[in-house]
């Protein structure tokens, strides 16, 4: 399966280094302040990387991942993490998609 996805921003424990897509800049700061936050949070309690893309139909996925040899990485942690930014931000994750469905994609 080889889906094509657009990185919205990503954070990496490795790195300690956050990416904003700059395609994206026309969203409001606080909402990129919001998710800087969010993704550095994330990365310091779970380590890792996470990442926010959006695929081709305009669907927000939460994407995590660990080196293989990350010893320190709680994949259940990071699971659980996800669940719950995907519940407490779900209006901000649908405000997201609509923007990309809107203005990438050219859905009404």
């Amino acid at each position: 399966m080889n889906e094509e996805t657009v990185t919205l921003c990503a954070a990496s424990a490795y790195d300690r280094k956050y990416f904003f897509n700059p395609e994206f800049g026309k969203l409001p700061s606080n909402i990129q302040k919001e998710l800087q936050i969010m993704c550095v949070v994330f990365t310091e309690e779970c380590g890792g990387i996470i990442s926010l893309e959006f695929d081709e139909d305009g669907e927000l996925l939460v994407k995590v991942r660990a080196d293989e040899e990350d010893i320190t990485y709680d994949e259940i942690s990071a699971g659980l993490l996800v669940h719950e930014l995907q519940k407490e931000k779900r209006e901000l994750f649908e405000a997201l998609e609509n923007f990309y469905k809107v203005f990438f994609i050219g859905i009404d």
